[in-house]
């Protein structure tokens, strides 16, 4: 268990250096030779999603919210570029809950906005190809999966994410719940997000109040299936 605990460990913070860069916009600086990130551009309008989704809820979810974690990522990553060259252990290990957290909130985001799409650009088309046929072999049906997914995401307690993942070890599509910001890598190295739907209240609140499952219901009506297949087809081959 530990040597499991530590490979994990040690793929999140590969993970963290790697899919920031990826999925979040380019550097916006390199000061002192530090690589800092900003915040990703939308790809449709903040309105776009409607009603699904509301234009204020992405907004603040976007601007906000997102913004926030970028902010405090780039701002642990100076502390740990200072404190490493001094040796100062009790600080970088102090840093290390808020890389995890603010760099999980960066990566599980910028997933979150490619997951989406305005129902004119395909929104909500169930998915097709090897990911549909690999959803009905693991699940059984979409609907199924679906169901599954919303029980996953209704039940998980406190804040946190849903997923659908590819096992790249098992050769097989899984559905995992993480908690608080933490990446799906969190439960096991070898998971790759084909698409993660965010069960914050933030994301959901000022729209459906404590009605969570209605939220989960809704969102797949604007659930982008092409950039999961994307992913899927890439990861799989």
């Amino acid at each position: 268990m530990a040597a499991r605990s530590l490979l994990i460990r040690k793929t999140l913070a590969t993970v963290l250096r790697r899919d920031s860069a990826a999925l979040g916009a380019p550097a916006a600086a390199h000061s002192r030779g530090l690589h800092t990130f900003t915040l990703p551009d939308l790809s449709y309008d903040y309105g776009a999603l409607e009603p699904a989704i509301s234009g204020e809820i992405m907004e603040l979810h976007h601007k906000k919210h997102h913004q926030t974690y970028v902010t405090n990522y780039n701002k642990a990553l100076e502390q740990l570029h200072d404190a490493l060259p001094k040796g100062d252990a009790s600080t970088i290990v102090k840093l290390q809950s808020a890389i995890k957290f603010n760099g999980g909130g960066h990566i599980n985001h910028s997933i979150f906005w490619k997951n989406l799409a305005p129902v004119r650009e395909g929104g909500g088309e169930p998915p097709k190809g090897s990911l549909g046929w690999a959803i009905d072999e693991h699940f059984g049906s979409f609907e199924k999966l679906v169901q599954k997914v919303n029980a996953e995401g209704a039940a998980l307690q406190g804040s946190g994410w849903v997923w659908l993942g590819l096992d790249k070890e098992l050769k097989r599509l899984v559905v995992e719940t993480t908690a608080n910001q933490d990446p799906l890598v969190t439960k096991g190295p070898g998971l790759v997000p084909l698409l993660g739907i965010d069960v914050w209240e933030h994301a959901y609140y000022l729209q459906y109040k404590n009605v969570r499952p209605d939220y989960l219901k809704n969102i797949w009506k604007v659930i982008n299936w092409k950039y999961a297949s994307e992913v899927y087809d890439n990861e799989s081959s």
